[in-house]
């Protein structure tokens, strides 16, 4: 699914194939933040002095979390306040932590590790853990 979207953003024009954007951050006061694919330049659409192009990023995940791609593995995980959609298949690394089950993995084209604890966000650890098992044929702490 080739999805380009005009986006404006500080001045700018930028044409985007969301298919190649690996992860949206959705802040708690409504600012989403995607990085663009193979950079780490951070594209921070606020609802307040962007509407049209919040309301297409918003009507994106909602449907790429909905759908089942073959490309694609979307997930929400809550990390820090925020809700990540990310698509697990563009991560390339996974690091456990068998004393405290942590899992953590790092955003590409952002650099930003996150850190999945059992204890405190089941849901999306769960998630995690089975598209590793799913993916990899690994079964993590066992």
């Amino acid at each position: 699914m080739v999805h380009w979207v005009k986006i404006h953003h500080e001045r700018n024009e930028y044409l985007v194939n969301f298919e190649y954007v690996t992860s949206f951050r959705h802040e708690a006061n409504s600012r989403v933040t995607f990085w663009l694919p193979n950079t780490a330049t951070p594209i921070v659409i606020n609802p307040q002095t962007n509407l049209k192009d919040y309301q297409t990023i918003l009507e994106y995940l909602e449907k790429v979390t909905e759908l089942k791609f073959e490309k694609a593995y979307w997930v929400k995980i809550l990390y820090e306040r925020n809700e990540y959609v990310i698509n697990l298949n563009y991560i390339s690394s996974f690091c456990h932590e068998p004393q405290n089950g942590r899992i953590t993995f790092w955003l590409p084209d952002s650099n930003i590790p996150i850190i999945i604890n059992p204890v405190s966000n089941p849901t999306s650890y769960q998630k995690v853990l089975e598209y590793i098992q799913k993916t990899t044929g690994y079964l993590l702490g066992k």
